[in-house]
């Protein structure tokens, strides 16, 4: 009987530690006191160079293959204009002494939303953009935009729009993501995820204030929302809508390769002038 109830106690015991500890994870204080702590926190730097001495910057040219992305009314495709992008800011940067290019992807093929946040991880890249030329339901919608991930909802309807549109390109190509995308099921309040979220909006301050002069942006401030392409817990990551395709004028505007250039030569200087923040912060 003694040691029934000895069994009973320290039983007793276990459950009130749990509890206790249930408590306090969950409660509301201990929420906003870790808010709090994450809000205090400085920047979450960069991953630091490869052994070339330089940071992997992963560019993901959208869609591709199967998936044309956002057809324009004179029949130019999303996928080709931005895989040029691409390629211009690749050559841009390939001389610089700190920064290395590489794609998601090269050609026109069709990827995975997920597979290019891995690709991204293989790489051991530093930051990933990936480029886009989207559409509207409106031919009215116009200029530039720049996005990065949301924990706690779209930040506009159009962000809302353009997440739920992206995140459907894997439908085409008969991907089931729930499946498959292993980053989607991280945890939200993650810490490390919190300030790579930060520095995504830093490095979308920097795009932005590199495309102003340039072209006319549709939102003056980088917009969040649920992006599966931009979901990755550790590297700073945004999406970059470098005009509507559905627009006819941005359409003539993105077939030319002078306004190509320029706003790859803005996304190039946005990289490079992110990274020398993080580098003076680091300092």
């Amino acid at each position: 009987m003694n040691t029934i109830s000895l069994l009973k106690r320290l039983t007793n015991r276990r459950q009130l530690i749990l509890s206790g500890l249930a408590l306090a994870i969950l409660s509301p204080r201990a929420v906003q006191a870790q808010e709090t702590q994450v809000s205090s926190r400085p920047h979450a730097t960069p991953p630091r160079p490869s052994a070339s001495g330089k940071r992997i910057v992963m560019i993901d040219p959208g869609h591709g293959g199967i998936d044309s992305g956002a057809v324009g009314q004179e029949g130019a495709e999303e996928k080709h204009i931005v895989l040029e992008i691409a390629h211009t800011v690749r050559t841009l940067l390939q001389d610089h002494p700190k920064v290395e290019v590489r794609l998601t992807r090269d050609s026109d093929h069709f990827i995975p939303l997920y597979q290019r946040v891995e690709i991204a991880h293989q790489h051991g890249a530093s930051l990933f953009m990936s480029i886009h030329a989207d559409g509207y339901t409106s031919p009215e919608a116009n200029g530039a935009s720049v996005f990065a991930l949301s924990n706690r909802g779209a930040s506009s309807a159009m962000a809302r729009y353009m997440s739920q549109r992206e995140n459907d390109a894997d439908k085409v190509g008969g991907v089931n993501v729930q499946e498959k995308d292993n980053y989607l099921n991280q945890i939200l309040f993650d810490l490390v995820q919190t300030d790579t979220i930060r520095n995504s909006l830093t490095l979308g301050k920097h795009v932005l204030d590199q495309i102003r002069p340039v072209h006319h942006l549709h939102s003056q401030h980088t917009e969040q929302a649920a992006f599966a392409v931009l979901k990755s817990p550790s590297i700073p990551s945004v999406l970059v809508e470098t005009s509507f395709i559905t627009n006819p004028r941005e359409e003539q505007l993105l077939g030319t390769r002078a306004f190509r250039q320029k706003i790859a030569s803005a996304i190039a200087d946005g990289i490079v002038n992110y990274f020398a923040e993080a580098d003076r912060r680091q300092a």
